[in-house]
């Protein structure tokens, strides 16, 4: 029986923060970030994912969730880079990505 929780506890937390929710406000959110036009300036390549099982682990595949309250990380887009905990860029392909500056991916356990 301990044996089943502590996997099912470990499931969780390897799967969790892919599902995110865009909030309206800041002060909603658990992390603020801004979106840039180069890959290269990027903290994370994200690749968006139209089902929710695809979004597993920290690695940038982020399902966008209809309520707050499904989400593992609420997000706001901040307007300036000055302003955001996390740079992103949104890639056109699940391949490309990922984390290129690890030192943030705490920020999304």
């Amino acid at each position: 029986m301990i044996l089943i929780l502590i996997l099912v506890i470990s499931c969780t937390t390897i799967t969790k923060a892919q599902k995110v929710f865009s909030v309206e406000y800041a002060d909603q959110a658990d992390i603020k970030v801004f979106v840039v036009e180069y890959e290269s300036r990027a903290d994370l390549s994200v690749y968006k994912v139209n089902y929710e099982s695809r979004s597993v682990k920290n690695e940038g595949n982020w399902f966008f969730v209809d309520y707050a309250s499904q989400a593992d990380k609420k997000i706001f887009f901040v307007s300036y880079a000055s302003q955001a905990d996390v740079i992103i860029y949104f890639t056109d392909y699940s391949s490309r990505a990922g984390w290129k500056k690890k030192e943030k991916m705490h920020l999304f356990y």
